[in-house]
């Protein structure tokens, strides 16, 4: 299992994230409009997958609203903005902060438990760790992290230098 904190006490996960150089597991999320989503759902192009705990959180909104902006420019990269909120959690959030954002719920799938990202322990259990899963255009792994403390940020830089 792999380890993160929220505010310096340790919180185990319900497994570990896929290893860097295989190929992605496959899953199925549902986005803002109720439709399902997969893999395929973006074939061809280069995937950051920002899980994160909910996007009513500081941190996480700063996090979809950031790698939003960073991404922009890039055709070939969507990034994939994952959390168990509901997708009217999500749609209310991109609405109320102007972002358009591919926002993905894991509520219907086994996603967090398929990516070993579900929390275990301590008071977010149920909810995704704050991780990274960067994928290239065939879905092979490039880099992941899973934060050191759910209050951090992500390594933005990192996870788009993985995709030059």
């Amino acid at each position: 299992m792999a380890q993160t904190k929220l505010r310096g006490i340790v919180i185990e996960t319900s497994g570990e994230l896929p290893a860097v150089g295989t190929q992605a597991p496959e899953f199925s999320l549902t986005r803002q409009n109720l439709s399902e989503a997969t893999l395929e759902t973006f074939a061809g192009k280069k995937k950051i997958m920002n899980i994160f705990p909910s996007v009513d959180t500081g941190v996480c909104a700063l996090s979809v609203k950031t790698f939003s902006a960073k991404a922009a420019e890039r055709d070939d990269v969507v990034v994939l903005n994952i959390s168990a909120d509901l997708p009217f959690a999500a749609t209310r959030f991109c609405g109320a902060e102007k972002v358009a954002a591919e926002t993905l719920s894991t509520f219907r799938s086994t996603f967090a438990e398929d990516y070993g990202v579900t929390l275990t322990s301590g008071l977010m259990t149920g909810l995704c760790a704050r991780c990274l899963v960067v994928l290239d255009e065939n879905d092979r792994v490039v880099l992941t992290e899973v934060v050191d403390d759910i209050g951090h940020q992500p390594d933005y830089d990192a996870a788009l230098a993985a995709l030059s």
